[in-house]
């Protein structure tokens, strides 16, 4: 946490715990990554993995956002949505969720072992199955940016719960509620030219939450 991951709008749902913070991070599956471009501020979405104190985004080394991005600021966000709240007045709609923002200077892996592994990490936290592929050759991690961007300066906001109605509201006979949302993975489609068996790794996941890590 710094003064500028300090959650001021709705500070009552602000998450400052490591704990907390990694749980969502955990739980996400793509980052936005915003960086301050020669040509204006410049936000993509990017997939990411993390350790305990460390969030890793990779990317081509011809990658305008991460040739940016070097060793300057950047913020990266991940947001996983769990619902949408609708109140008695449209002023009072909002959402449940879980978000996390970090800050901080991208850091350019250059040490070949944090560099492969690093890139296994971002694997692994979408579907693990770095072990299950095809190894990496030399050329493609050449070939290869990887950013690291300390936790050290990140927060987490959540929401959740029914709606918040205006005292003024509670006699108007108007529906008000929450919705739920959730993502869950389907049955693997096997591509024309594969070969062997779904790996048992990405056959687990059919009919699981997108967002259950576990």
């Amino acid at each position: 946490m710094s003064p500028r991951t300090t959650v001021r709008r709705g500070a009552h749902r602000a998450e400052y715990s490591r704990d907390a913070i990694l749980s969502i991070l955990r739980a996400g599956t793509m980052a936005h990554v915003g960086v301050n471009t020669d040509d204006g501020p410049l936000v993509l979405p990017m997939a990411y993995g993390l350790t305990d104190d460390t969030l890793y985004i990779h990317g081509a080394l011809a990658n305008s956002l991460l040739k940016a991005g070097a060793d300057r600021e950047i913020c990266v966000t991940v947001t996983v949505l769990d619902g949408l709240v609708m109140a008695k007045c449209a002023f009072n709609y909002t959402m449940n969720y879980r978000c996390v923002v970090v800050r901080g200077t991208a850091r350019v892996v250059d040490d070949p072992t944090e560099h492969e592994t690093a890139l296994r990490i971002v694997t692994d936290h979408i579907v693990p199955t770095w072990d299950a592929v095809r190894p990496v050759t030399a050329s493609e991690l050449r070939a290869t940016r990887v950013v690291a961007l300390s936790l050290d300066e990140c927060s987490a906001k959540v929401r959740t719960g029914p709606p918040t109605n205006e005292e003024s509201d509670a006699q108007e006979q108007y529906w008000c509620g929450d919705i739920p949302m959730t993502t869950k993975f389907g049955d693997p489609v096997t591509a024309p030219d594969a070969a062997g068996a779904v790996p048992p790794q990405v056959a687990a996941l059919a009919g699981r939450d997108a967002h259950d890590r576990g």
